[in-house]
């Protein structure tokens, strides 16, 4: 599955370059953190914010894997205009004031799958999509999504919404359309808990340039106004331990690493607000969040102490035991901007990562700084020398600025967390084997099954293997013209009935206790054509080509991009996502900061123990869509030389499930790649066949067979 890949269409940033995930520029001591130089930048003296801030969280209900079927039925169906309607009246409403509302796609945590009481986006607009930004002016509706949604956004959205093809040429950013539909002087509203600070920084440099003024709406957010009572219950689901025979790492000593990156940046303490960051680091995993095993927290990791935020209602007697044992105190999670105020009226240097965390803590902290600095004068104690940006050394605390260093570990597998993922990847292929096998005789005994029918089975089979707890992202089940919507879901009412005579397009993964799965195939139930045949052996020839890359240590993805697009530039097509995104141990199926993609701004490396996607696709709008992934993990290649003195990279799989041998085209693949092809399918059968059997290890046998060229 494609992940978020436009920063165009999130909060994090609001402008047009296609860039990708956070990127790392820091150094660490100690095993799990790895070595890098940095400069880092200590922001100058910010507007105090207003001095009533509010948190808002949830703190009851409950998020679980549930057929398809079930979640459309619960979908609201008010129409969206009157919603639009109702959010323009409050602009005007005393303590507000503004001409435009800006409607980000994440909660507080910049998280990509959040809980339904957090999805304003999709509520306001009717755009289900996971990425996508809505802003409402007093007569205008727009929405910005990627080229994964385009066609699906053409679906859902009303006559009322303009539909802004991010990336797309001649279509402005957020920023340039507000400055050319809004007057000068005119007021744009935030809800600043929902936008990194960075993301809040830009827009509001963005927008001024056009004499406009970015507000920040701490008391309210104005979508919740009108959702009220229809707004659902909130997640709180019991928090679990993540067992070290999962883990490999007990917390003491990834907060031992983290606390020596403190002492070395001269910060006292590091806020950290990424849901999967919190759950890495303490060795938890949770239910509040769909397809994510993560909890609603932050933490504040100090010198010589930890406080966790958290709705304690969700922390059982084991879970309070564990992080007693590594010395972790709780808070109440709406408590965290008490904390910061409090920290920073000691004078603490802290550690924020002003990429994902939000603007509403970035800006206390350094209100609450302005404040303790007035209070000191010339005479504070300085914790800690750093150069200022703009004015040279700064005297006192200023705070430290940088990118958060758990991202980088945290990707970084270590030999219990690979060792999970490849166990789990075989019980999926198992569960994949007995699921296609049954919608194989279904569709050949004329039986018509929707793409909803077709998710709910794959659920239901996953369901039955050991260690399963959710889906790791909303089935992606397309019959013809459906699978060129790159992030297409089926819906009841309105999805499609599987056409034996149309490509099918199959995007799915699952969360195990142990690991996290991501696979795609596309496959044709009758005789495919010429031309989908052609596109589908062009696919597959950019997928074998990734997979066989070999590389020097220090390659950042976006190099290896092209590898996979070659085969298909030669004919004059391409596919608009990213190749490969990272994927989390029992954590989020999509995760930074690498990725494989043509979005050059990431430079990060691959580094070994990385696990990565290869999915090539093409979409022919209308028609059909094809793609084929795996999951790989990054590793040493034993090469013949070594130029340089370093090391050489490569793949190994992780996921092993048949690929189609009907679609690929004999006359345009080489003697290699059907030599790889037969291999993949040799392993296949090798380590899949052992937990299959009766009609599911036929399947399985007649879709591995080897394939000759003629």
């Amino acid at each position: 599955m494609q992940s978020v890949p436009s920063q165009a269409i999130r909060p994090l940033s609001l402008n047009a370059s296609l860039s990708s995930s956070r990127l790392p520029f820091f150094s660490f001591s100690l095993p799990i953190f790895h070595k890098f130089k940095f400069n880092p930048s200590i922001c100058n003296k910010s507007q105090k914010v207003p001095l009533f801030l509010t948190l808002r969280c949830c703190s009851s209900g409950s998020v679980t894997a549930k057929p398809s079927s079930e979640l459309r039925r619960n979908r609201d169906v008010q129409e969206p205009d009157e919603k639009v309607v109702a959010l323009r009246r409050l602009f005007s409403k005393p303590g507000i004031g503004i001409d435009a509302y800006i409607i980000p796609s994440q909660d507080a945590h910049q998280s990509e799958f959040i809980a339904e009481c957090y999805m304003r986006r999709a509520y306001i607009s009717g755009f289900t999509g996971s990425a996508g930004t809505a802003v409402v002016t007093k007569d205008k509706a727009a929405l910005w999504t990627d080229g994964r949604y385009f066609l699906q956004a053409e679906k859902q959205l009303s006559s009322s919404w303009i539909l802004m093809r991010a990336g797309s040429l001649g279509v402005p950013t957020t920023s340039e359309w507000l400055n050319d539909v809004l007057s000068p002087g005119g007021r744009v509203g935030i809800d600043p808990f929902l936008f990194s600070h960075d993301a809040a920084k830009e827009l509001k440099e963005a927008i001024s340039k056009k004499n406009l003024e970015l507000v920040y709406l701490y008391d309210l957010n104005l979508v919740d106004e009108i959702w009220k009572e229809s707004r659902p219950k909130p997640p709180n689901n019991p928090i679990r331990v993540h067992d070290m025979k999962y883990a490999g790492l007990d917390v003491a000593s990834k907060l031992s690493s983290l606390r020596a990156e403190l002492v070395g940046t001269g910060a006292s303490a590091i806020v950290i607000s990424m849901l999967d960051e919190v759950a890495w680091l303490l060795n938890l995993r949770g239910s509040d969040v769909p397809h994510s095993p993560v909890i609603y927290a932050y933490l504040i990791v100090e010198v010589d102490g930890a406080k966790l935020f958290v709705d304690n209602s969700k922390v059982t007697k084991e879970v309070m035991d564990h992080l007693k044992n590594a010395s972790v105190e709780l808070r109440p999670y709406d408590s965290i901007l008490s904390e910061i105020k409090r920290l920073a009226a000691q004078g603490a240097q802290l550690w924020l990562d002003t990429s994902s965390v939000n603007a509403a803590i970035v800006e206390t902290y350094k209100s609450a700084l302005d404040k303790y600095r007035s209070n000191h004068g010339s005479k504070g104690k300085i914790k800690n020398k750093r150069f200022d940006e703009s004015n040279g050394l700064s005297e006192g605390p200023s705070g430290v600025y940088m990118r958060s260093p758990i991202s980088l570990a945290k990707a970084l597998k270590n030999p219990t967390e690979l060792e999970g993922m490849q166990n789990c990847h075989l019980r999926d292929a198992a569960a994949l084997a007995q699921f296609w096998c049954w919608l194989e005789e279904e569709i050949n005994n004329n039986v018509e099954l929707t793409e909803v029918d077709v998710a709910d089975k794959l659920l239901e089979f996953r369901a039955k293997k050991e260690g399963f707890l959710d889906t790791s992202f909303d089935t992606i089940s397309g019959s013809g013209a459906n699978g060129a919507i790159i992030h297409y879901r089926a819906e009841i009412g309105s999805c499609s009935v599987v056409d034996p005579n149309k490509l099918f397009l199959l995007d799915s993964g699952a969360q195990y206790i142990d690991g996290t799965t991501d696979i795609t195939r596309t496959v044709h139930f009758g005789e495919p054509t010429a031309r989908e045949k052609e596109c589908f052996t062009r696919v597959l020839k950019g997928h074998i080509a990734l997979d066989q890359a070999v590389f020097p240590e220090n390659t950042p993805g976006f190099v290896l991009d092209a590898f996979a697009r070659s085969s298909l530039w030669k004919i004059g097509l391409d596919y608009r996502h990213g190749t490969g995104h990272g994927v989390g141990a029992a954590l989020n199926v999509h995760e930074g900061p690498q990725s494989i993609s043509y979005r050059y701004g990431n430079t990060t490396p691959l580094q070994k123990g990385m696990i990565v996607s290869n999915e090539p696709g093409y979409y022919e709008d209308h028609a059909f869509g094809i793609r084929i992934e795996n999951l790989l993990h990054v590793q040493e290649i034993n090469t013949p030389n070594r130029y340089g003195g370093i090391e050489y990279l490569g793949f190994e799989k992780l996921t092993f499930f048949p690929i189609q041998a009907k679609l690929v085209d004999i006359s345009l693949i080489s003697d290699d790649e059907i030599e790889w092809l037969n291999n993949y399918h040799s392993q296949v059968w090798e380590k899949v066949s052992p937990l299959v059997e009766g009609s599911a290890r036929q399947w399985l046998w007649n879709n591995t067979r080897v394939m000759h060229k003629q």
